[in-house]
């Protein structure tokens, strides 16, 4: 079964329905490859994906084990590389400085957030650096 579709706008720009929702996003190509920048760019998406998928990981892994999750503040930083032209690095940065977790369970937080599907389906050659605040 489809999961989104996706249709080309013209000037770079992309439409995409997410098909079970109907919720719609577009895309851009960015300024330093030929685009106006004024969207998300595909890389921007996946960039977002591994922040979103990380933090919502925690969310499940803290409802299965009956841990508070009050706040996540987070951020990415996209590095794009060339020859080819893809994306060499992700910084993020997770604020969970609003949870009041002993050490084990923020290591426990941190390995499921570190497996998330994203993480695990991504390229392995793409670098990433995980900062995890807890005040």
């Amino acid at each position: 079964m489809k999961t989104i579709s996706s249709s080309y706008l013209g000037d770079l720009r992309i439409s995409s329905t997410h098909l079970k929702s109907g919720n719609t996003l577009e895309t851009d190509a960015p300024v330093d490859n030929n685009g106006k920048g004024t969207r998300f760019s595909p890389t921007d998406l996946l960039a977002v994906a591994y922040l979103n998928c990380m933090i919502t990981i925690i969310g499940i892994y803290c409802e299965q084990n009956g841990l508070t999750f009050e706040k996540c503040e987070g951020d990415v930083e996209k590095v794009m590389i060339d020859n080819p032209r893809r994306v060499g690095k992700l910084n993020i940065s997770l604020d969970l400085s609003s949870n009041d977790w002993n050490d084990k369970e923020k290591r426990r937080v941190q390995n499921a957030a570190k497996n998330c599907p994203v993480a695990k389906s991504v390229a392995p050659e793409i670098e990433v650096n995980i900062e995890f605040i807890y005040s």
